[in-house]
Order: C-alpha cells, then structure tokens, then sequence
C-alpha cells in the first residue's frame, strides 16, 4: 500500500500540462468537478491500442488465435462495444456478465463461459444464446449439459498444470491446493478427459489453464506452455486430439515505481514464439490458441478521482488524509494489500515531500487506500487522482455502508461521456423490501 512519489511518465497516456493532470485530453480535476467524487474515469483510446496489440501480435507470431478479453477485469456494457470491433471474444465466468457481453455488442460465438460452478440457469442461459464454448471445471456441470444441451456443445477442460506464478498467493490459480481445474501431476486431468467420450452433447475440443494474476516474469508462462504442450502429447499417445489450448492470461502492470511489467507486445510475442518452438519439439499439431488479457488492457486505462476532507494528524505517527471513497470502490487493498501511485490532480509534477496515510469513509480501520504516501502538502478541497484502478475497481466495488458505486466516464480526445452512470440513493434501495407478517 505504499505510494513512492510521483511517477506519472509510467502511465502511458496520462501526462502533465501546466502542472495539470490530464487523462485521455481531459483533465482531471475538471472531470472531477463536472462528474462529482469518487469517480473512475476510462481513457478509450489506451484500453483499444492495448487491445490491438494482443491482436496484431498474435497476427504475425500465430495466426490461429482468438484473443478473449477476461471479462472480470472490468465488466459493463461499454467495454464489449470497445473490443468486438477490434475481432476480440469474451472470457465469462457468470450469467451476468454472459448478459452484460452480449448486450455491449459481443457475439456469443466468441463467448467462452469459464467458472468453477456454474449453475443450472447460468447453463441453461448460455445454452439459449449459443455461446462457443464451455470451459468444465466440475462433473456436476457436465451433469447439467446432458441434462439441459439438445446438441453437442464444444468444451475445453480446465487443468492445472502446477506452475506456482510468483504473486500473490489469493491469485495464484494453479497450486496444489486450488479450487481450480484437474490435476496434470495425479492424473485427475487425463481420467477426466478420457471419461468424456462417454458423455452425451458434450465435444472435447482442448485445454484451458489460468497460473495467476499480475505476474511481471516470463519463465512462469514458459513453464506453463511446457508442461500443457506435454500433456497435449500424452493425449495424443492416447488417440486424443487437442484441437484448441487456451492458455489464460495473468500479463502485469505498473501499479507502483518499482513494478517492471514487460510490455503486452512483449509478453504475447516472447509467449507465441516460445509456444512455436514447444509444439516443433514436442511434434504434435499446432492447436488452435486462445489467451485471455484482461488487467492488461484495462489496468492502466483507468484512474480514480477523489476529494480530501479530513486531514487528521497523530502527533509522533502519522498523519490521516481522508478522501470520499474506500474500500467500497477498492477492495484490492484491503484483499491484497496492494500498492498504488496517486498525484493530486492540478500540482501533478509537485515533489512529493509530505507522507500521508490515505484513508477511505468506511467504518473500518484497516480502510486505508495508500500507507505512506509520498505527495504534496494537502488541503480539503484537493481531488486526488489514484493511478492504474482500470481492473478490479469497478467490477469489485460494493455498496459498503450503502455508499454507491461510483460512475465511469469514459474520455477520449478531450471528451468525456459516462460508460456508467451513477447510482443513487434509489438505486441502492431499489430491492428493499419491508416484510409484512399476517399475525399468528
């Protein structure tokens, strides 16, 4: 959670005018005062060139390829209508976001409907759209699909091939002891996919694998693709054919100065060549290849935007800075003590001399969004801008303390127009019910 000075020159697009910040040609501290605080604000154009760069990529190293956006990242309507044009599919892994991709304009044959335990209406619900493919992860649902599918639906198997990602232990999704996926190592993952020639509506068409979340290294993707292009071998050996390997995503970025992602052109073109070079040694038939980026295209796009109130000093400790949002529109912190840059908006450039804890309105003490920040002396009134909150702020916000989610306006060349609009006090209580009990 700590904040290590200004590093605005790391976050692509966003840049300083005038010791003014500016995202997407905007800026912020107007978008603050036209749209309110808290506020996520979504710059177009970074989002679609990071987009295309998984494509363009992938056009030249592997040419048989779909590029599926994660959709967990960052979930509405507005970001489906983004990507589709640019030849993009989905990763879903529920019923509200298979709704929420078909209504921004994503076809269900490019939806693959991930998930550890899908329930039988999710299924049903897919199975009335059409969506291309499933990714099993559980008997029980293939139980469902005989039960429900007039037709046999194509399904990848999700395995774990055992890489342990260096990152964070709670998205790290291939360790032993994961929720997700078959076992490569015992030999859950063979069993189970040799089971499902006895399956009816059901076509094995490959296999899926996720290893984490914000992961900087290659060697962690590469030990990946060696142990699933030796387990397509052994399928082989078994009359198996994998026809599709969809390799997840995971790719990281700058939340912090000392965070060194590589590049989305890096991580993909270092991944397709390396993937090339295993199925030469390995001599089995290149499989169709399915990544899924989701933080990578949409972290760094977005920034969030608060006001200071309270500034609170503890004599000999430290000193409180209070902002009008918290872990009600950022849980990462408090789930993964992540670390976050922020800059105040109209002195972007300033030196960072003061330290400040930054602290959110919820009613809990470990509600703090930044531990020791390095800024510029504050004032109530200062719209603070917190950096790369494009994944997992919008799609894990809450109504904590019934706070409202905050909006997302989207910017572009100096405009700017809501993706989502704000919630009001109506909306949160939109489903309250007051129970009427006849008298016993």
């Amino acid at each position: 959670m700590k904040n290590n000075g200004v590093a605005v020159g790391l976050f692509g697009d966003l840049a300083v005018d005038k010791h003014r910040l500016t995202v997407g040609g905007c800026y912020a501290s107007d978008l603050a005062r036209e749209y309110g605080t808290p506020l996520y604000v979504f710059d177009v154009d970074r989002a679609v060139k990071t987009a295309k760069s998984y494509v363009d990529v992938l056009a030249r190293e592997y040419p048989d390829f779909t590029v599926c956006y994660a959709s967990k990242a960052f979930c509405c309507a507005g970001i489906y209508s983004l990507l589709a044009p640019l030849g993009l599919g989905a990763d879903v892994v529920s019923g509200g976001e298979l709704y929420t991709a078909i209504k921004g304009g994503m076809s269900p044959s490019k939806i693959y409907f991930h998930g550890n335990n899908k329930t039988e209406s999710e299924i049903a619900f897919a199975l009335e759209n059409g969506v291309e493919c499933f990714v099993v992860d559980s008997e029980r649902e293939l139980e469902l699909m005989e039960k429900l599918a007039q037709k046999p639906q194509n399904v990848l198997v999700r395995v774990n091939p055992g890489v342990e990602a260096h990152t964070h232990r709670f998205i790290q999704t291939t360790t032993v002891d994961s929720k997700f996926g078959f076992s490569i190592a015992d030999g859950t993952a063979e069993s189970f996919i040799r089971a499902l020639g006895a399956r009816k509506n059901v076509r094995f068409v490959g296999i899926a694998c996720h290893i984490g979340s914000q992961i900087f290294e290659k060697q962690s993707f590469e030990i990946a693709i060696d142990k699933m292009t030796d387990f397509i071998s052994r399928l082989n050996e078994l009359g198996i054919a994998v026809e599709r390997l969809d390799l997840g995503g995971g790719f990281g970025i700058h939340y912090i100065e000392q965070d060194l992602p590589l590049t989305p052109e890096r991580y993909m073109t270092d991944s397709a060549r390396y993937l090339v070079k295993a199925i030469e040694k390995r001599g089995i038939r290149p499989p169709h290849l399915i990544v899924e980026p989701g933080r990578s295209i949409v972290g760094e796009a977005g920034i969030t935007l608060y006001t200071v109130g309270a500034i609170k000093t503890i004599k000999d400790v430290k000193t409180y800075a209070a902002v009008d949002g918290g872990m009600f529109d950022n849980p990462r912190v408090a789930l993964y003590d992540a670390d976050y840059t922020a800059v105040v908006a109209d002195r972007a450039d300033a030196a960072g001399d003061r330290e400040y804890d930054i602290a959110g309105k919820c009613c809990e003490s470990g509600d703090v969004l930044i531990r020791s920040a390095k800024l510029p002396e504050l004032h109530a009134g200062d719209v603070l801008a917190v950096l790369s909150t494009g994944a997992y702020h919008y799609s894990m916000a809450s109504n904590y303390n019934r706070n409202a989610v905050p909006p997302v306006v989207a910017v572009k060349n100096g405009r700017s127009a809501y993706m989502v609009k704000p919630q009001t006090y109506d909306d949160i209580t939109r489903n309250d019910v007051i129970p009427m009990f006849s008298e016993d």
